[in-house]
């Protein structure tokens, strides 16, 4: 399934950018992320993100990013009168590729864009309560890559863009507690050209 999407995703790139508008800009924001999971209660952390994007079509347009991004999540839980604790963060790559509808004009213009997101964690920093890992065994296993999706809406005022976007897993980050990373995000950009 993963496969017929890309596919589809890259053939209607390479339509668009036949004959297409093109530009490139960096961008910048906080996001809100959680890792979800069934073992323990979870809260979210702010983080960053910080990249390059570049937009492709006008009308029917195709945005691919790749841009860096500070997540992660706080645990707690009590089990039997214990209470245990832990917060991760990672600095993650990550390289969106949206397909979207663009609405009004050069100077003020409206989109609304989805597509799939490839996560690569480059590091991370965790920190348990020295009973957790005890209580939860390879609760910090967590895997450097995973799939997702991000679906948004945004808004363009001459080269000033601006997105609000909800990022959810399609594979899980720790697999042994079904746990998977869930995020809002708000980014500021300037196209360059």
């Amino acid at each position: 399934m993963k496969k017929y999407l890309l596919s589809a995703v890259l053939l209607v790139a390479v339509s668009i950018s036949a004959h297409a508008q093109f530009s490139l800009g960096v961008k910048g924001g906080v996001n809100f992320s959680k890792i979800n999971t069934s073992a323990v209660g979870e809260s979210s952390v702010a983080g960053y993100q910080a990249g390059l994007f570049a937009h492709i079509g006008s009308g029917l347009y195709l945005q691919p990013e790749l841009y860096l991004s500070g997540t992660g999540g706080k645990f707690d839980s009590n089990s039997n009168g214990t209470d245990y604790s832990g917060k991760v963060r990672f600095t993650n790559l990550n390289v969106p590729l949206l397909l979207g509808k663009s609405f009004g004009g050069k100077d003020l213009n409206f989109r609304v864009m989805a597509g799939p997101i490839y996560t690569y964690q480059l590091s991370k920093n965790e920190s348990f309560s020295n009973n957790f890992n005890g209580a939860y065994q390879d609760f910090g296993n967590y895997n450097k890559s995973t799939l997702g999706f991000q679906a948004g809406g945004g808004v363009d005022i001459g080269s000033i863009t601006a997105d609000l976007r909800y990022e959810g897993g399609l594979s899980k980050v720790n697999s042994n507690y079904g746990q998977r990373q869930n995020l809002w995000a708000l980014s500021v950009g300037f196209k360059i050209f």
